[in-house]
Order: structure tokens, then C-alpha cells, then sequence
């Protein structure tokens, strides 16, 4: 009887869904349907002799009982989108908010399902202002590089243009619908107010312009901003741009909040752009731009400390709160670099939820995440997970190489998962000598998040043929056989699906694509697909 020890993980650009990427361009419709025959001899947990995952998203799990129902009976366990995540759970001052996380911990447990633990360290999806805040010199900086930040100045209650909040030219422009108000602020007498009742195609279709401010090349400043919104999902971009361009994105509560964005700057008069690309009411306030580099500058070996302690606490909150019900984690995700196979770093301005570890703890920065990861919960199964292993050899050679220099120095690394998101024209000759080198090191191989691309030219209004269909349910069936022929059954710690239909791809959902990569169609019926992968696993 196989063993219900659920993983799964996540991949390179979210879900972000979830993830790092907001911009949601909709979702298609159902897509085909089922084309050629089906066999819907599931399901797939009862068929492999290993777990069975899927990703799963929050909004759609909690609210959609079709997408529910589907994974509850298709698969062993779960993994969270984005719930996990540093940016998901930790807030600007530093503190944890595990609400989502838990909620949507207590509805996979309650459908029967495992949860796999996916991401403590990774380059993207973090509070990344509040990371970069543990950099910079703890000074005031000095006056406010924009005073015009008070909305204190200017003429009338409401309108756009330039009058009615002094150094600002507040707009609606292209198929955006909404109005700007002057209100009470926090703790003032006037601040913005934008109304987006429809929210244009582009984040900038509704945005408040403020004037130019002086900076000098290279040097560090913090931007922060009061926002109040009336929707708890909406957004504010803030945008720094002349000829260079800088944004952070914000995601407001309904009360009154402080947020902060460190930028380096890029260009000698840069001008602050606030976008309002989501629907809602955006209350904004108090905006200061402070040159931090005015006090002493930061000490490398606090900034480091610093940096080390905030890894440290996440993992440690995250593994000791799921202790005995995460059992298997995604300590490292993406480690290393495209083409190159370097360890990954920062290759130019951080900004957004990205955040490069090893910039400020060095190549050991993965050995101190897998200590962190084993002194918080020493029963959990650790994981290393990348992307391209596949199709890049470089790559897969050096992340091997990589965990064995981890495991040599004191790393406990259970196993590796490759994340696998290919297209039909994927070599099965390449895949096949990946799954030979990963099962060479002794240690656990998951597939980690797969999906299987059928539009590989990126085709506007796309729509696959039963030919294409058929030939994407070969590659599902190619890969669990390779799987199943290449890797030990002692070492198989399971296959991930990443996502459930085709229209809540991460294809469609973050990336706008025509795509239709997964094992069910946009009404929750069986694909080819699934028949493929189905009689993989048969093997």
C-alpha cells in the first residue's frame, strides 16, 4: 500500500500568483472539450504507487466546489499557490500573519488532503521592502524630498488635472473609469482620493503624477506612503520614472497603514507616478522621499546579521506552526542561475518582492536554510527545487554538484525536486538523462510542478486540435514512464500537477498566454491529457 506522504512545489514565476505577478488579464473560457476518447479509470491517487499533488489556489479552492472536488479526488495532497510565501505572510514591520495560511490549511486537511510546504527561501514572492529596510542605514535621511507628499496644497474638492492637489497632475485616461477627491488624511486636513470604478486595461490608465524631485545616481532612498483602501484584494503602484523606470506595488488594508519601498536611484530627477490599476477606493497620504544614506552607512556585517536573523525567524515561525502537519518542505527554491549554473544573485536594482539572499549571506546562505529548516521541525523531509533541469544540463549539473557542496558541509538535504514546466516538444532523450543524474544521488525526486504547453508559439485566441491534444497526452504519459523507469521506487517521492483546469493556469492567469497545459478543460472534465498521464503511472 503506497505511503500518503504528500509534496509538491512551486515554480519560477508564480502563481502568483499568485504570486509576484498581479496583473491578471482574465481568464479565457472553458477551452475544448474532452476530444478524443478518455479514459476516466481514476482516480490518479489510486493508480500511482506514489503521491499525487496539485497546486492549488486560494480564492478558488475556498469558493469553487468543482475545482475543490477535483483535487480532493484526484489527488493525495496539496500545495499553496502563494499562502506559504514570504510576501504572503510577512508584513512591512516585520511581523507574520499566518491567517490565509492557516484557513487554507484547515480546508486541504478537511477535504482529506496533505499539504507540502513550498517556499521558505526563494529570490521572488518576499516582503522585499521590508528585507531591503534591514540593509540600509537606520537614519531619518533628512527633509522630505517631496513636499508636495501632504496633498496639503490645492484648489477645490474634486476633479483631475493639476489644480486640485498642488504638484500633482492626477488623470483617468484610456478605458479607465474613476474620480479624484480631496479628503480628511491621517492626521491631516487633505489627502488623495482615488475612486476606480473600472479599472483600465493598463495600470496607468488611472494615475496621480507628481512633480520631479532631486536625487543623486546610485544612492539609496526610502519612499514611504500612508494608504488606506476600501477593498482588501486592490493595489497601488508606486512608479519612480523620468527615462528610468522603478515600481513597487502595494497591496493596502482598509485601515491606515505605513509602507515603505527603498529604492536606489537610477537617474538625477526622477518622478514619483502612483497607479491605481484595481478597482476600489485608495486613500493616500503623508508621501516622503528621504535620502538614508545620510546617517552612517550600514555596517556589511550588521546588514548580514540583520539579513540572517529575518531568514532565520521566517523559517523558524513557519516550520514550528505546521510541525506534524507540513511534513515535507521546499526549503530553497531556485537556487541556481540560467545557462551559467552560478548560484543565483542580484544582477542589478532590487525592487518588488525580489530579494537575492545570497547577495548579503554568500553561497552558504542555502546550508544556513537547511540548518534553519532542520533545528525548526527535525521530522520534516527538506527539499531543494529548480526549474529547466530538463533542458538545461549546465544547470542540472551544477544544482547536483551545488546540494552535494551543501551536503558536505552539514546541509540536511532529503531531496530534489525538478519542476518541469515543458512544452510538447520537450526531449524525451534530455528528460530521461535528468531523471538518471537526479536518482544518482541517492536522495528523494519529486516532479515538482508539472504542466505541459501545447501553444508554443504564444498564438493570440489559440485553440488546440484533437492532434495537439493527443500529442500532449504522450508527453504525460513519457514523463510519469521516465519517472517510473529512472528513479527507485524507494526514492520517488511523488508527481505535482501544476494546477487543476486549464483556465486557472498560471499561463492564463499571470502570464496572458492562450494556453491549455493540464489534465482538465475549463469545465472540470477530463483531457486526453489526463488519459496519458493516467496510463504513465500505470507502468
Amino acid at each position: 500500500m503506497k505511503m500518503r506522504v504528500f509534496f509538491i512545489a512551486f515554480a519560477g514565476l508564480v502563481l502568483m500568483i499568485s504570486c509576484k505577478k498581479n496583473n491578471d488579464p482574465g481568464t479565457p473560457g472553458p477551452g475544448p472539450g474532452p476530444g478524443p476518447s478518455v479514459d476516466t479509470a481514476g482516480p490518479l491517487k489510486n493508480i500511482a504507487s506514489f503521491p499525487i499533488g496539485m497546486a492549488i489556489d486560494y480564492t478558488l479552492f475556498k469558493n469553487n466546489a468543482s475545482y475543490r472536488n477535483t483535487v480532493a479526488t484526484e489527488a493525495d495532497g496539496v500545495t499553496f499557490g502563494y499562502q506559504m510565501k514570504h510576501g504572503a505572510i510577512v508584513r512591512d514591520d516585520g511581523s507574520f500573519d499566518f491567517s490565509r495560511a492557516d484557513e487554507l490549511l484547515n480546508l486541504a486537511n478537511t477535504a482529506g488532503l496533505e499539504v507540502f510546504g513550498h517556499t521558505l527561501v526563494w529570490h521572488e514572492n518576499q516582503n522585499g521592502n521590508y528585507l531591503r529596510s534591514l540593509t540600509v542605514s537606520s537614519g531619518s535621511g533628512g527633509p522630505n524630498l517631496l513636499p508636495s507628499g501632504d496633498f496639503e496644497a490645492g484648489a477645490g474638492v474634486t476633479g483631475t488635472g493639476s489644480s486640485l492637489f498642488t504638484g500633482w497632475n492626477v488623470l483617468v485616461g484610456g478605458n479607465a473609469v474613476g474620480t479624484y477627491t480631496a479628503v480628511a488624511g491621517n492626521n491631516s486636513s487633505r489627502a488623495l482620493e482615488a475612486n476606480v470604478t473600472t479599472a483600465g486595461t493598463n495600470a496607468y490608465d488611472m494615475q496621480a503624477i507628481g512633480s520631479n524631485w532631486t536625487a543623486t545616481v546610485g544612492t539609496q532612498y526610502r519612499v514611504s506612503v500612508d494608504i488606506k483602501a476600501s477593498v482588501t484584494n486592490g493595489r497601488v503602484r508606486l512608479v519612480n520614472q523620468n527615462n528610468q523606470y522603478q515600481q513597487s506595488d502595494i497591496t493596502p488594508t482598509t485601515s491606515w497603514a505605513t509602507y515603505t519601498w527603498t529604492l536606489t536611484a537610477l537617474e538625477t530627477s526622477p518622478i514619483l507616478r502612483l497607479n491605481f490599476p484595481n478597482a476600489g477606493t485608495y486613500t493616500v497620504d503623508n508621501i516622503k522621499i528621504a535620502d538614508v544614506s545620510g546617517g552612517p552607512p550600514p555596517d556589511p556585517q550588521q546588514v548580514a546579521a540583520a539579513v540572517d536573523s529575518a531568514m532565520s525567524r521566517f523559517i523558524r515561525a513557519s516550520m514550528t506552526r505546521y510541525a506534524g502537519k507540513v511534513k515535507a518542505w521546499d526549503v530553497v527554491n531556485e537556487p541556481m542561475s540560467d545557462g551559467t549554473g552560478a548560484v543565483r544573485s542580484n544582477s542589478g536594482t532590487t525592487t518588488g518582492d525580489r530579494f537575492f539572499w545570497s547577495q548579503y549571506l554568500g553561497r552558504n546562505y542555502a546550508l544556513k536554510a537547511f540548518q534553519y529548516a532542520k533545528a525548526a521541525d527535525p521530522s520534516a523531509l527538506l527539499f531543494i527545487n529548480d526549474y529547466n533541469l530538463e533542458s538545461d544540463n549546465t544547470k542540472l549539473d551544477s544544482l547536483i554538484a551545488y546540494v552535494n557542496e551543501l551536503k558536505s558541509k552539514g546541509a540536511p538535504i532529503d531531496g530534489i525536486g525538478t519542476q518541469m514546466h515543458i512544452g510538447t516538444n520537450v526531449s524525451l532523450t534530455a528528460v530521461e538523462n535528468m531523471f538518471k543524474k537526479l536518482a544518482a544521488t541517492g536522495l528523494k525526486v519529486r516532479v515538482s510542478e508539472l504542466d505541459i504547453r501545447v501553444n508554443l508559439t504564444n498564438v493570440a485566441g489559440f485553440t488546440p486540435s484533437s492532434a495537439v491534444l493527443v500529442q500532449q497526452s504522450d508527453v504525460y504519459k513519457s514523463i510519469a514512464e521516465a519517472y517510473i523507469r529512472n528513479v527507485p521506487a524507494a526514492q520517488r517521492h511523488g508527481m505535482t500537477i501544476w494546477g487543476v483546469a486549464d483556465s486557472d493556469s498560471w499561463y492564463v492567469t499571470v502570464m496572458g498566454r492562450a494556453e491549455f497545459p493540464l489534465l482538465f478543460d475549463g469545465n472540470y472534465q477530463k483531457k486526453p491529457a489526463y488519459t496519458g498521464f493516467l496510463k504513465g503511472l500505470k507502468q
